[in-house]
């Protein structure tokens, strides 16, 4: 494999030994970026002078035998609805196209006090809105497997920028699925921790009870280690959660006899295309072999989860994005009459069709004569689908789901349905309702196109997640395989 097909801990292995450079990792990486991303277009925002100060600076540490972190020197993508200090931050939409925060995200913060070396900002669908990173407000991205087909969404920036080699590691958010979703269409490992498990300061809000930030990686060891950068408490979240974090890494043992494992019926059901279910019952069968107890199960409340995640998200969405108004930042008509024609026509202007039916969807769920009908009813599903949840977890301790209905589809197939694209996030919707963590995992190729197998946990529990997904990766090479991109 060339450098740029490498994981994190591969390079950082031949960076402590000095058989390569933290300069040379991240040159390596923008000789890739300028190879494919006129064809996969993963980036809004480069950031090449920033990123070789950095890696020089990591170079000097290690010559004057400092220490240096476990990811130190190592290139990394931050989805653009993260704020960075000095860096453009969009949400890939005109309404922010010229923002450029005065702070960084405590996450961003995190990656960067590691050593890690900031690439550029990773595209999306706007504010994090949709399932395939078509409703960018600036262009498409593609997908490293297949440059015709969608990379997922929202964070499909981030996801294709790793498969691509266009970086070693990214981080991405997820709201509904926006992380695992195209972790599964690109073929990488993306995680969405608990909720509360990685501050949220810094990230430009969709829906603040339900979003949480989290990385892509090439494998399951990546995942770990990035992990223990970017979780722990933070005072400036209040939403974060004040708990002894651990060592992710002490969790990726080759082990898991005698695990419980439930697949829930209502994850298989008929809208799964037939090569997933494949593919995920090879996985299955595979857990068996390796020593797990891998039953069926249920979980009765799943089909209430699509409208009521649609009610809360778009009730959120309309509350946060309601400051953005033309008045204090981001963009303002010129020759507004007055101040509402300027509230309006800045709005409507800056704002793409997708953010505006969430607006939309949003504001008449929350309005007098609607509200208890609407998002209150919706709040007590969610209390429902937690319970679920917990009584599974009270037996299992693992679900077991494809992580998306089918593989990567085809870019402009689903753009004007809304309905059959937010059906993109069944498998994953439920996860962000209930705050506990999942994990979308590589587990083989159907016509050509990684499927993901997504494996659900208690909260707080991403250390099992990583233990069965550590497993099944050092029983398989779904992990290895690297899209060859043409066209």
């Amino acid at each position: 494999m060339e450098l740029f097909q490498l994981t994190a801990h591969q390079l950082q292995q031949m960076l402590l030994k000095k058989d390569i450079s933290a300069l040379d990792i991240t040159e390596v990486v923008f000789k890739r970026i300028e190879q494919v991303e006129d064809k996969v277009k993963s980036y809004l925002t480069l950031t090449r002078d920033q990123a070789e100060a950095k890696a020089r600076q990591v170079d000097k540490k290690i010559a004057a035998g400092e220490p240096i972190g476990p990811l130190a020197g190592i290139p990394i993508a931050i989805k653009d609805n993260l704020c960075t200090e000095g860096v453009r931050t969009t949400c890939a939409s005109k309404i922010l196209q010229d923002f450029i925060p005065p702070y960084s995200a405590t996450s961003v913060q995190r990656v960067q006090a590691a050593d890690m070396v900031l690439v550029g900002k990773t595209n999306l669908d706007e504010f994090a809105m949709g399932s395939s990173t078509e409703n960018s407000g600036f262009h498409l991205t593609h997908n490293p497997w297949d440059i015709g087909r969608v990379p997922g969404g929202s964070s499909g920036g981030s996801a294709a920028a790793v498969a691509a080699g266009e970086a070693i590691v990214s981080l991405g958010s997820d709201t509904g699925g926006s992380i695992r979703q195209p972790a599964a269409f690109c073929g990488v490992v993306g995680m969405k921790p608990t909720y509360g498990a990685v501050s949220r300061y810094g990230l430009v809000a969709y829906a603040s009870s339900l979003d949480q930030i989290g990385p892509f990686t090439r494998d399951v060891t990546d995942m770990a280690q990035v992990l223990n950068v970017i979780c722990g408490h933070d005072p400036m979240d209040s939403t974060s959660a004040n708990i002894k974090q651990p060592d992710y890494t002490q969790y990726l043992i080759n082990d898991i006899k005698g695990m419980k494992i439930g697949v829930p019926r209502e994850y298989m059901a008929d809208g799964i295309d037939h090569p997933v279910k494949e593919k995920i019952n090879a996985a299955i069968e595979k857990l068996t072999e390796l020593g797990a107890f891998v039953e069926e199960t249920s979980l009765p409340h799943t089909d209430y989860a699509m409208p009521a995640y649609y009610l809360i998200a778009t009730a959120e969405a309309s509350s946060n994005l309601a400051r953005y108004d033309g008045v204090r930042y981001g963009y303002r008509v010129k020759d507004a009459h007055d101040l509402v024609d300027m509230f309006m026509r800045s709005r409507s202007q800056g704002f793409g069709d997708e953010v505006k039916r969430r607006i939309m969807l949003g504001t008449y769920s929350l309005s007098a004569g609607y509200y208890d009908a609407y998002y209150l009813k919706a709040l007590k599903v969610r209390t429902l689908i937690k319970q679920d949840f917990d009584q599974a977890f009270t037996k299992y301790d693992a679900l077991l789901s494809p992580t998306s209905p089918s593989t990567a589809f085809k870019i402009g197939a689903m753009v004007n349905d809304p309905i059959q694209m937010y059906l993109q996030d069944v498998c994953t919707i439920p996860v962000n309702l209930a705050g506990i963590p999942a994990l979308s995992l590589p587990c083989g190729l159907a016509n050509d196109l990684p499927v993901g197998l997504q494996l659900m946990g208690k909260a707080f529990a991403e250390g099992t997640l990583l233990r069965i997904a550590y497993t099944l990766e050092q029983n398989s090479d779904y992990t290895r395989l690297r899209p060859v991109i043409g066209g």
